[in-house]
């Protein structure tokens, strides 16, 4: 039986500058970290749960187009835009509207993609 998705992993080319990316660009926090020689595991927690590892273990290339994308759930969708694009990040849409919420897609320092997104307020039940 299935519990939870344990973690998302990206490959990454240069763990350095994904590590400058992740910590100082987006500010996470990192967690538990290991490596062999030069290759290596890099663990990303989030606060309300999940896991972002990036790994140089495996010989897969980054990719925005390899199918897979993980989803940051964000408080301030416009803020953290802003910010990202004022620190040189690329972003590969604007912000795209749904139903639901709201997301904006961009690139790591790797050439992986990212989805932002902030779910929109529910609406409220009213009585009549």
């Amino acid at each position: 039986m299935f519990k939870k998705v344990a973690f998302t992993m990206y490959p990454v080319s240069d763990v350095h500058r994904a590590r400058r990316f992740y910590e100082e660009t987006l500010g996470l926090t990192r967690g538990s970290m290991g490596n062999r020689g030069e290759q290596y595991w890099v663990e990303y927690d989030l606060p309300g749960g999940g896991c972002l590892a990036l790994t140089n273990f495996i010989p897969d290339k980054p990719s925005d187009a390899a199918g897979g994308t993980i989803a940051f759930e964000v408080e301030d969708l416009d803020r953290l835009v802003a910010d990202l694009k004022a620190k040189g990040v690329t972003f590969k849409s604007d912000i795209i509207h749904s139903p639901v919420c709201r997301m904006a897609v961009c690139l790591d320092s790797e050439g992986n993609s990212l989805l932002l997104h902030q779910l929109k307020p529910k609406p409220t039940a009213t009585s009549t």
